[in-house]
């Protein structure tokens, strides 16, 4: 065994179990690359103050989570902890959204960064699949997403997921009930820490999950009943338009999600499976993100959804994904004319797009017949040395156990055939 290890909080993915976080993240952008959303991809570091200025500095990701390092050239990075910053960022960069087709559509996949406690379901570096919509404020773009999103779980086979929606108002009602909500909060018997963000960010303060602050948040007020007419009618048209897709949510007015940058339309997808660490993804809309940033005013709206929350929530339902096997055709040499002969045909299978794998290290016929079983192939392909005098080769169905002889120079289109 290395004497390195993962750091703590992180994890390897390793065959076979890769091929399901494979088939997730396939699974989570399908819909997106079927509804007009183009693939972008962001470094995995960027400049500490765009995370600092668009997450919020009250916020516990960048107070307490994010990694950072200084360069060579005293440049102050972090680690990217999510990813609709980076892309927003990329996208102004590049003038996507001066190119007259707004809303810019984008999708992305990748590893982002958190220095947090590590428990089941919460790691220091985790996996996610993002959307991200760009430069248009609509009401049917917020339900697009959502109902995109509901999509991948449904084709994933996951049912006992549930939907939480709520709006965050704008910037015309948000401070009033902020206001109202500071002052609710200042009369309550709360710890330092807490008292800080009552300042800061008093919207954080309820999404403390800690039963002693719920317990004393009972009769706070509520943003529903401080939400403008605009922001009142902009919600209603998303839950119409999301109930007319026949997906389900439920209405949380506490829903508040741990990011700064979002305006109205807010959603968590969350799995019961998941003990406490029960969101599977989440996003909403971020109107006032580009110009933080030092952008233009672009609304917009997004989520990401995580993949290895993904894969627990899968578990905790018991569902099997069908993966496909890695290989279809095993090549078993015995002697040194049939490893080049067979070496040869493995190679002219793979170009003819089946994929095939050979029997390396000179292993004996009983050695070599394991590692076929193991491959998962549905056909084993054996030669010897009298099986090349006559020029043929043996096929051997892995499921029904049956074997034939086969021309040599027939191989590769009689296994096209049985495969199809």
């Amino acid at each position: 065994m290395s004497t390195f290890k993962a750091p703590k909080g992180t994890y390897d993915l390793t065959p076979p179990d890769s091929a399901k976080y494979l088939a997730v993240r396939e699974a989570l952008s399908a819909p997106l690359k079927n509804s007009g959303y183009g693939y972008i991809e962001t470094p995995g570091f960027e400049d500490v103050a765009l995370f600092s200025r668009g997450v919020g500095e009250s916020t516990d990701i960048v107070s307490k989570e994010m990694y950072t390092l200084t360069t060579k050239g005293g440049t102050e990075l972090a680690l990217r902890p999510e990813g609709t910053a980076s892309v927003l960022r990329a996208a102004l960069e590049a003038n996507l959204h001066k190119l007259g087709n707004l809303p810019v559509k984008l999708w992305y996949s990748g590893s982002y960064y958190r220095y947090e406690r590590p428990q089941k379901g919460r790691y220091r570096h985790f996996s996610q699949v993002g959307a991200e919509a760009i430069g248009a404020e609509d009401p049917a773009l917020d339900a697009e997403l959502i109902i995109l999103a509901d999509q991948a779980y449904r084709t994933l086979g996951l049912q006992n997921f549930r939907i939480l929606l709520n709006s965050l108002g704008d910037k015309e009602c948000r401070p009033v009930y902020r206001d109202a909500l500071q002052e609710f909060l200042r009369e309550l018997d709360l710890d330092e820490d807490t008292r800080r963000r009552i300042d800061l960010n008093p919207l954080r303060v309820l999404d403390d999950k800690r039963p002693e602050v719920q317990k004393q948040l009972v009769g706070a007020p509520v943003l529903r009943d401080y939400l403008c007419d605009a922001c009142k009618a902009y919600h209603e048209e998303v839950r119409d338009l999301l109930t007319a897709a026949g997906v389900v949510y439920e209405d949380d007015e506490k829903l508040v999600r741990g990011l700064d940058y979002y305006t109205r339309t807010t959603f968590e997808f969350v799995h019961d499976g998941l003990g406490s660490q029960s969101a599977v993804g989440g996003g909403g809309r971020y109107d006032g993100l580009s110009e933080m940033i030092g952008g233009p005013a672009l609304p917009s709206v997004g989520w990401a959804l995580g993949v290895d929350r993904t894969v627990l929530a899968l578990e905790a339902e018991g569902i099997e994904l069908e993966l496909p096997s890695s290989t279809s055709v095993f090549a078993v040499p015995l002697g040194e004319e049939a490893r080049r002969v067979l070496f040869a045909k493995v190679t002219e299978l793979r170009r003819a797009g089946v994929a095939a794998d050979f029997a390396f290290g000179g292993r004996g016929l009983k050695g070599a017949m394991k590692s076929a079983n193991r491959s998962g192939a549905r056909f084993t392909v054996v030669a010897g040395e009298r099986d090349l005098a006559e020029g043929v080769v043996q096929l051997k169905d892995m499921e029904s156990g049956e074997q034939q002889a086969v021309a040599l120079d027939a191989l590769v289109a009689e296994v096209q055939q049985k495969l199809a």
